[in-house]
């Protein structure tokens, strides 16, 4: 179980998807391939199979092409603030990998919250650092690391309160540690809805970046109420300040539904309908 909360929090969430010029470069292909059967190649290169078409690749092999994160800040007895962004926003045009990263990083390392995510510390961390040197930028704030771990936030140490990775805390070893999926639809949270992670690559070759971003954001809204249901249980939340959150981001998906944002009203039916048939958290004794 995570130790603490920090006053400012952020539960973020990334897709990713081959990237043609880097598979160029490590396996020596032509320039005239086309970007779709490089991809190809990257996959039968990394393992693919009858049963496994597509296995998953080295990140740094992978071009970063969406963040979505929850932003909270919960500073004393002021409420909780929740903001819910994306990078590019649904409908917006795909970003230029190295501006998403350097923006993300940048962003991190002026506020310095706590991050919080599922498999981060295995896959999105890595890829963000991985991506950044692949693109030659520089990122000291995100970078810098305490002389020791009481004196300010680090990213990069083992164990370190400053990365919060719900796999781990909710995982166990092999093949008995639960998907997001499985996690959430346990607990009565929207798993995955109309797209799996494997699609994400088949969206990016059609040019549906509204359908990523919409994936993208459905996947860190879980994250995030699973996280808010490990607070509770670990008694960081009490249970009406837990109920009141719920409310907090039913309240924000209809605000950004009524701006506009339709795809969050299939996440928020899908979360009412399969929460009413789920028995509530129970209070602390």
């Amino acid at each position: 179980m995570f130790k603490t909360v920090a006053e400012e929090l952020w539960v973020f969430d990334i897709e990713w998807v081959p990237d043609p010029v880097t598979g160029r470069r490590v396996y020596d292909l032509p320039e005239a391939m086309a970007d779709g059967e490089v991809v190809a190649r990257m996959f039968v290169e990394g393992g693919a199979t009858d049963d496994n078409p597509r296995p998953f690749l080295k990140t740094a092999l992978c071009r970063v092409v969406s963040i979505s994160a929850i932003k909270r800040r919960a500073t004393g007895s002021h409420p909780v603030r929740l903001e819910l962004r994306s990078m590019p926003e649904a409908g917006e045009a795909p970003l230029d990998e190295a501006t998403l990263v350097a923006s993300f990083l940048e962003s991190v390392g002026k506020v310095k919250p706590q991050l919080v995510g599922f498999n981060i510390t295995g896959a999105d961390i890595p890829i963000l650092v991985q991506r950044a040197m692949a693109h030659g930028i520089a990122a000291p704030a995100f970078c810098q690391r305490p002389e020791k771990p009481w004196q300010g936030v680090d990213y990069f140490a083992r164990g370190s309160e400053s990365v919060v990775d719900l796999m781990d805390v909710f995982g166990v070893w092999g093949r008995g540690s639960p998907s997001l999926h499985e996690l959430a639809s346990a607990a009565g949270i929207p798993g995955k809805l109309d797209t799996a992670g494997e699609q994400v690559v088949d969206l990016w070759q059609a040019g549906d970046m509204r359908r990523i971003v919409e994936y993208n954001e459905f996947d860190v809204i879980t994250t995030y109420l699973i996280w808010l249901r490990g607070a509770h249980l670990a008694g960081f939340v009490t249970t009406p300040a837990y109920q009141a959150e719920e409310r907090q981001i039913g309240g924000l998906l209809r605000d950004r539904i009524a701006a506009g944002a339709g795809h969050l009203k299939r996440y928020l039916e899908r979360w009412e309908a399969v929460s009413s048939r789920h028995a509530r958290p129970h209070g602390e004794t």
